[in-house]
């Protein structure tokens, strides 16, 4: 994997990272970053954002652009696009919705069964963000005092969902059935807002110790 290849990832999956912060974590110096940065940067796939820090110089970040978007999975955009137009205007948006319903109760057998063998809410959510991430969702989980955290870094199915929202509902939905009645899901970040990812908070109706 080139090193370049690292550094996308990486501010894929964490958000906007120094210079010295990617050298940390690749095991390189700040000045070698900064040169695969600089390729980066020539492409138009990373763009730079000098943020203050307390006293001294503002550090800065590097971060994605949207360029960047065609460096991950997109489950053919433009088809996915054509095959809405044709349903909505064949069947209505009641067709359409009906169709995505019967994808969101497909989703929902074969990701239980996949997760069958999952006990703890803890682990129920380590395979859900497998199984995401197989889709191409680059999912992972964070654990803080209170509850969880269900973070998706890519949308391969971005453009469906921006040309109709109810994919977004639908998934939100998902999750919830998956989960069960004893657990609150929520979406707190949303790509189709302008944010960089999906973020779902994930908080049994009990304490954190009972979920686990």
């Amino acid at each position: 994997m080139k090193t370049t290849d690292k550094i996308v990832d990486i501010l894929k999956l964490n958000g906007a990272q120094t210079a010295q912060s990617l050298a940390a974590e690749l095991g390189l110096t700040s000045m070698g970053v900064r040169q695969h940065l600089q390729a980066l940067e020539a492409e138009g796939l990373v763009r730079t954002e000098d943020r203050a820090e307390g006293r001294g110089r503002p550090a800065r970040y590097w971060t994605l652009t949207e360029q960047s978007r065609s460096l991950f999975a997109d489950r053919h955009d433009e088809l996915s696009l054509q095959l809405i137009t044709s349903v909505r205007q064949v069947f209505g948006d009641e067709g359409l919705d009906k169709l995505i319903s019967h994808r969101e109760q497909q989703s929902l057998e074969s990701y239980s069964s996949q997760m069958a063998a999952a006990a703890s809410l803890a682990d129920k959510l380590e395979c859900l963000a497998e199984i995401r991430s197989r889709e191409g969702y680059m999912a992972q989980i964070e654990v803080d005092s209170t509850g969880f955290w269900l973070l998706e870094n890519h949308c391969p199915i971005c453009a469906a969902a921006t040309s109709c929202q109810n994919f977004c509902r639908s998934e939100l939905a998902l999750f919830r059935q998956l989960l069960g009645p004893e657990v609150e899901v929520s979406r707190r970040e949303h790509m189709l807002d302008g944010s960089r990812r999906c973020a779902y908070r994930i908080e049994a109706k009990g304490t954190l110790n009972d979920a686990q």
